[in-house]
């Protein structure tokens, strides 16, 4: 099975520019998982179903934010960024605008 993580040639990336390919790569798929479940979820009818998909989507949740924790752990202007944004009151744009002037 071929992957498409990397736009340059495999063999000329470093082995961490390799593993941030993989972990950007790990959390696109764990965003797309949750919203497979997310949509599953919206539809089911049976209940104990239901709760199992609710159990498996945690599970996704804890895989991105692993993911998302280890690229801020590598790239400390995006947690700069993400610090100024997440978690924060207000308006989402402001807040982020704000915080990427304070990354410059």
């Amino acid at each position: 099975m071929g992957f498409d993580q990397y736009h340059e040639p495999a063999e000329e990336l470093t082995d961490d520019m390799r593993t941030f390919a993989r972990m950007i790569t790990s959390l696109t798929e764990e965003a797309e998982a949750i919203g497979w479940y997310e949509q599953r979820i919206s539809l089911e009818k049976d209940k104990e179903a239901k709760a199992i998909m609710q159990d498996a989507q945690k599970e996704e949740f804890k895989h991105f934010a692993m993911d998302l924790e280890f690229l801020f752990r590598k790239k400390k202007e995006w947690q700069t960024i993400a610090r100024g944004v997440l978690f924060k009151t207000g308006s989402i744009t402001k807040n982020a605008d704000s915080a990427e002037k304070a990354a410059d």
